[in-house]
C-alpha cells in the first residue's frame, strides 16, 4: 500500500513538474491581458443575443479568469447587471475553455493537436448553446433567473470574481505594463489566478497520479469501447462529461486526468468533451441553483452537455477528416520521471519570475486581497486597499485614480 501511494505521489509530481513552467507562463500572459482589458460597462456591451454580442462575450470570456467558479460567479454579476442570459453563459465558457494557459497545458501533456481541438471545439459549443437558448428559453424563464440571481446568493469565489485589477491611463498598452502600476497590476491578477485555481490542480494532479498508478489500462479500454472503433467513437462524447462531472476537478485540473484518460482509450472527441465539462461538475451545479433556480439549471445542464456532446462528435469528425488525430497512448502522465533537460532549465528560470511576481505582490499590498476572494470584497471595492511605499495599487474603485 505503501509503495502504491508513493508511485501515485510520483507520478502527480512528475506531471506538475512537467507543467509548471507553462503554468506559470500561462498565468502570466493571461495577467498581462488581464492588466490592459477594462470591466466596466462590460455588461452594457452584452445586453442581447445578436451574433456580434456573442462575438463580443467571447473574446471578454477570453480576456477573463480562467476559474471555473470565478466565471461562474463573474457570469452572474453580468447578468444581473443587464447582460443577456445567453451572452453570460456565452462568456463564462469561453472564459475556461478558450484561455491560453489551457491551450499551452494541453499542448505539453496531450500534443499541440488537442490544443486545436480546444479552440475549434470552443466556438462550436458557443454556437450550438446560443442556438438552444434562443429555442428553449422564454421570457418568463429568464425573469424567474433575474429575480433569482438578483437575491444575491453567495457562491465560491465571489470576492476574485469582483476585482478587477487592470490599468487605465495615458500612452501604450507596452508603457502602461512597464509602469510600477502596471507591474504591480499584472504581480497582483497573477498570484490572484493562481490562488483561485490552485486547488483543482493540485487535486487533479493527485487524481490523475493515483488512477495512472493504480487503475489498470484494460478497465478503461473496457470501458472506452475500445476494441470497436466506431463504437468508441460515439460513446467517448457521452461517457466523457460524465467522468468529467463526477470527478469534481474543473478548470485547467482537469487536463492530466484527461492524458490519462487518453492513454486508456478513450476517443479522440470524448477527451474534448471531458475538458469542456469542467461547467458541469457537481459543486458548480449546486451554484447555479443558488443564482438561477432549480429551472434554469436543469435547462444549462441539459443545454450544455448537449452541446458538449455534439461538439465531441464534430471534432472527432473534423479531426479524422483531416487526419490530424495523433497515436492514442503518447500522453505524458507522469512515467518518466524528472531529469535534467530543457524542462527543469524552464522551471528554474520562471519560478525565479514567478517569485519575483509574489514578492511584488506581497509588497504592494495583496495579502488582504486574498482575504476578499472567497466572498463579496468588503466594502464593494475592487482592487486592494493597502500599498506599499505610497504607491497606489494596481486598480481602485476610484475612477480618478485609475487614470
Amino acid at each position: 500500500m505503501i509503495d502504491a501511494v508513493i508511485d501515485a505521489l510520483r507520478m502527480a509530481g512528475t506531471m506538475a513538474w512537467q507543467i509548471c513552467w507553462s503554468l506559470i507562463l500561462g498565468f502570466l500572459l493571461a495577467a498581462v491581458v488581464q492588466a490592459v482589458v477594462r470591466r466596466e460597462q462590460v455588461s452594457d456591451l452584452l445586453g442581447d443575443d445578436r451574433p456580434s454580442t456573442l462575438a463580443r462575450a467571447t473574446g471578454l470570456g477570453v480576456a477573463s479568469s480562467s476559474c471555473s467558479y470565478a466565471a461562474v460567479a463573474l457570469a452572474r454579476s453580468l447578468f444581473r447587471k443587464g447582460a443577456s442570459f445567453t451572452a453570460a453563459m456565452v462568456f463564462e465558457l469561453a472564459s475556461t475553455n478558450l484561455v491560453i494557459e489551457l491551450g499551452i497545458i494541453l499542448a505539453l501533456l496531450l500534443g499541440w493537436q488537442f490544443t486545436l481541438a480546444e479552440f475549434v471545439g470552443g466556438p462550436i459549443i458557443i454556437v450550438l448553446v446560443a442556438l438552444a437558448f434562443r429555442i428553449m428559453l422564454r421570457e418568463n424563464m429568464i425573469r424567474d433567473a433575474r429575480a433569482q440571481a438578483d437575491k444575491g446568493l453567495a457562491g465560491s469565489m465571489e470576492g476574485h470574481a469582483g476585482m478587477d485589477m487592470s490599468i487605465g491611463g495615458h500612452g501604450s498598452i507596452w508603457s502602461r505594463l512597464a509602469s510600477r502600476r502596471g507591474v504591480t497590476s499584472v504581480s497582483h491578477i497573477f498570484v490572484m489566478e493562481w490562488a483561485a485555481v490552485v486547488r483543482d490542480i493540485l487535486i487533479g494532479l493527485l487524481i490523475a497520479g493515483a488512477i495512472a498508478a493504480w487503475v489498470p489500462v484494460s478497465f478503461w479500454q473496457h470501458l472506452f469501447l475500445n476494441g470497436h472503433p466506431v463504437l468508441s467513437a460515439i460513446w467517448g462524447p457521452i461517457i466523457g462529461p460524465i467522468i468529467a462531472i463526477a470527478s469534481f476537478v474543473c478548470s485547467i485540473g482537469n487536463v492530466p486526468l484527461a492524458a490519462v484518460l487518453w492513454n486508456g482509450g478513450i476517443s479522440f472527441g470524448g477527451v474534448t468533451s471531458f475538458l469542456f465539462a469542467d461547467l458541469l461538475i457537481l459543486p458548480i451545479l449546486a451554484i447555479y441553483r443558488k443564482y438561477y433556480g432549480w429551472a434554469m439549471t436543469l435547462r444549462i445542464t441539459g443545454v450544455f452537455y448537449v452541446c458538449m456532446v455534439l461538439a465531441g462528435y464534430a471534432v472527432e469528425a473534423i479531426f479524422q477528416i483531416l487526419h490530424l488525430v495523433p497515436a492514442a497512448g503518447h500522453a505524458f502522465v507522469g512515467h518518466a520521471g524528472v531529469s535534467w533537460n530543457y524542462t527543469t532549465w524552464l522551471n528554474i528560470a520562471f519560478l525565479v519570475l514567478a517569485g519575483l511576481l509574489c514578492t511584488r505582490f506581497i509588497r504592494t499590498g495583496g495579502i488582504g486581497m486574498l482575504h476578499m476572494m472567497g466572498g463579496n470584497p468588503t466594502s464593494g471595492t475592487t482592487t486592494a486597499e493597502h500599498h506599499h511605499d505610497g504607491e497606489e495599487p494596481a486598480g481602485s474603485s476610484d475612477p480618478g485614480r485609475l487614470e
